[in-house]
């Protein structure tokens, strides 16, 4: 292994475990809600989600469209669930089984 892939991911595992494990540690209850660092906390779980969601779907946009069927069925089935149920849980659920669905017909 090259030694610039293993500090890169020893940077990147510090960085991930600081974000989740330091906000846990922090005393918050003083922090205002309008402040720089109430912001930046409560930006990055959309930027996480977002960041994964892309990591994920970037293997498929090389591919040839025919093989994209899972990830439009899973994608759509997590809009449209969650735009009827307001439920992440549901909606991340209902695009499991759809792409899954999808995967096995295929």
């Amino acid at each position: 292994m090259h030694s610039d892939i293993l500090i890169l991911a020893l940077i990147t595992g510090a960085f991930t475990w600081g974000f989740r494990y330091l906000p846990l540690r922090m005393d918050l209850s003083d922090l205002r809600p309008d402040s720089l660092l109430a912001r930046f906390l409560a930006a990055t779980g959309p930027a996480a989600i977002g960041s994964l969601f892309m990591a994920a779907v970037m293997p498929y946009l090389s591919h040839p469209l025919t093989t994209q069927a899972p990830l439009v069925a899973g994608v759509l089935a997590v809009l449209v669930v969650f735009a009827v149920s307001r439920s992440a849980v549901v909606a991340t659920i209902a695009g499991a089984v759809a792409f899954g669905g999808v995967t096995a017909v295929i």
